[in-house]
């Protein structure tokens, strides 16, 4: 059976570990060849490694900072040494780093932009134009629910995303007319990832006075559909927009939060 996605050229940024590396293994069981791009080198090889082990899939593994121009544009240029065209880049290389407003160090405040917009920008620009040249392609930012709505002592994270769907529509505007199209994927809390579990549930649990699965817990119940959003909801929009089934889609920012924002 032929797969949806089947020898199209993708490369995902931020493609190592946690979601990047879910997206990358789900374009590959769809039928893509990868790159996975990540500035952890070692964890963007292994990564790459384990999908060609596992599929018949031609990878590529490319140590990348999103924020720097010279390294996005060699990315692209390498992938296309390699496999000769791009038809879908993910930009999902990101950091969250929160504080309130009047504490938060400017540096901190400028390093998230600086990955989250920035880093889209340099990453669209560049796999954009050869994807005018083929006439076709697909470009996805994987964005937020924070994109949509103001988040409490997160002010960089939520400017970065309003920014980055701002972006989207833009791109998208630009690049309609060659056939490439632009969207994003807003996810909810992904609540089993390695950072909540590794990180922000004891940071919330010492916060609040309360156990970690309490924690858990109050984050659920803010989902009309009672649960957190997974890895896979997430791959299942990344695939469908990638896809020619999403062809008259652009410029458009799909919320997968269970009902928690619906903007």
């Amino acid at each position: 059976m032929t797969k949806l996605l089947q020898d199209r050229i993708a490369l995902v940024t931020g493609g190592a570990q946690g979601l990047g590396q879910a997206i990358c293994q789900r374009l590959a069981a769809e039928g893509c060849h990868v790159v996975v791009a990540d500035l952890n080198e070692e964890a963007a090889a292994a990564t790459a490694a384990e999908i060609a082990a596992t599929t018949d899939r031609q990878t590529l593994a490319v140590k990348v900072d999103v924020t720097d121009e010279a390294q996005v544009e060699a990315l692209v240029a390498q992938t296309l040494a390699k496999f000769g065209r791009l038809d879908i880049a993910v930009s999902n290389a990101g950091v969250l780093i929160a504080e309130e407003i009047t504490e938060f160090p400017a540096e901190k405040w400028r390093v998230v932009m600086n990955v989250n917009l920035f880093g889209y920008f340099l990453t669209a620009k560049h796999a954009a134009r050869p994807m005018k040249a083929q006439g076709k392609g697909a470009i996805i930012q994987i964005n937020s629910k924070s994109g949509k709505k103001g988040s409490f002592k997160n002010s960089a994270y939520a400017a970065s995303k309003f920014g980055g769907i701002g972006l989207t529509q833009s791109i998208a505007l630009d690049l309609a007319e060659f056939g490439v199209r632009v969207n994003a994927v807003c996810p909810g809390n992904l609540l089993d990832s390695p950072l909540w579990v590794n990180s922000l549930y004891s940071q919330y649990a010492k916060k609040w006075g309360i156990t970690e699965a309490e924690v858990r817990q109050k984050y659920v119940d803010q989902v009309p559909m009672k649960r957190g959003c997974t890895y896979e909801d997430v791959c299942n929009v990344v695939v469908f927009l990638a896809s020619d089934q999403a062809s008259y889609m652009t410029g458009q920012a799909i919320n997968v939060t269970g009902g928690q924002e619906m903007r």
